[in-house]
């Protein structure tokens, strides 16, 4: 649906995004993630044709939408992060606009626009002018001008920024439910959010792409071994021996109380070999393991580590190696 070719963008000195090239296939949900200033608003502005490259070419389902925008923005639905709503206007007068502005047939104005204020739930406050309306509300409102139109492409920046915790799981559902006929980017600072919805994610660092790929693979690829934390009842000294004596196993940090000691593991390998091993460790001292816990890494870890610090090319040759072998063929061409 999206072909992302070489992108960049300058502003005099400054690149905001440089070379980027990624693809993104019909009927999935995406994450886009990167610290701020990494430059996600800037390329979700040129995927929607609302700012121009410096270079790199964007096809949004065939149409180049620099050569082609008005074929190409025909299926594209946008919220951007700040949604251009007129306060003078009640969510019903603004969807009417909108749809007006989209092209939408007289025919299909109202059912459309029904289907929007359902769906985003805006149904109590059709009638209040905007203005007046809560944050959340107003969100609502940018969600269903995007859904006018019935694009086939839903990019939407920042979508529960300023949502009650009940509403952010409303929405959470809506772009679930949306992702079963739509094609969904969504770019979001809340990482569980985009952990929970989305099918791939995308990160980008100082205007480079650093990863591309499911969230359950990045956690495994970024996975440094594995790491349990173990309470037994016995002596920190029984517990360290324990332990240590275990092939490629090393005490990261331990704790005695009482009669219980906390170790805190990690070890090269599979994880559940390594619980096997510490069952029968403890088994044979006759200690009982009282708690045994495997912790992974989670897509805050992978975040950090693929955006603090390094260099990004670097990161993204490790992140995205059949896209790094890719590129090194084209330029040896």
């Amino acid at each position: 649906m999206i072909e992302v070719s070489h992108l960049t963008k300058r502003y005099g000195v400054h690149t905001a995004v440089e070379d980027l090239t990624f693809s993104i296939e019909k009927g999935k949900i995406y994450g886009f993630l990167g610290p701020n200033g990494a430059g996600k608003s800037t390329t979700m502005n040129i995927l929607t044709g609302c700012l121009a490259a410096t270079e790199g070419e964007v096809r949004i389902a065939g149409h180049d939408i620099f050569e082609e925008a008005q074929e190409a923005k025909k299926h594209i639905g946008y919220l951007p992060e700040q949604p251009p709503l007129y306060s003078d206007m009640t969510p019903e007068e603004y969807l009417c606009f909108v749809a007006g502005a989209k092209g939408v047939s007289a025919n299909e104005m109202k059912e459309q626009i029904t289907r929007a204020m359902t769906v985003t739930g805006l149904e109590p406050v059709m009638g209040r002018l905007i203005r007046n309306l809560s944050k959340g509300y107003r969100q609502r409102v940018g969600i269903a001008q995007a859904l006018l139109g019935n694009p086939d492409i839903i990019i939407l920046d920042e979508p529960t920024v300023g949502l009650d915790p009940l509403q952010i799981i409303e929405i959470r559902d809506l772009i679930r439910a949306l992702g079963k006929d739509h094609t969904v980017l969504l770019s979001s600072h809340i990482l569980s959010e985009v952990r929970a919805v989305c099918d791939v994610i995308l990160i980008i660092s100082r205007g480079k792409l650093v990863a591309c790929d499911t969230p359950d693979t990045l956690e495994t690829r970024f996975a440094a071994g594995v790491s349990v934390s173990l309470t037994a009842k016995c002596t920190e000294e029984e517990a360290r021996a324990a332990a240590e004596a275990l092939p490629g196993v090393s005490v990261v940090k331990s704790h005695a109380e009482d009669d219980r000691c906390r170790l805190d593991l990690s070890a090269a390998g599979d994880a559940d070999t390594l619980c096997e091993q510490l069952f029968f460790a403890f088994s044979r001292m006759q200690k009982p393991i009282l708690r045994l816990e495997v912790t992974h890494a989670s897509l805050e870890d992978v975040f950090l580590e693929l955006t603090a610090g390094g260099d990004p090319t670097e990161t993204a040759a490790q992140a995205t190696p059949e896209k790094s072998d890719e590129k090194k063929e084209e330029q040896a061409r």
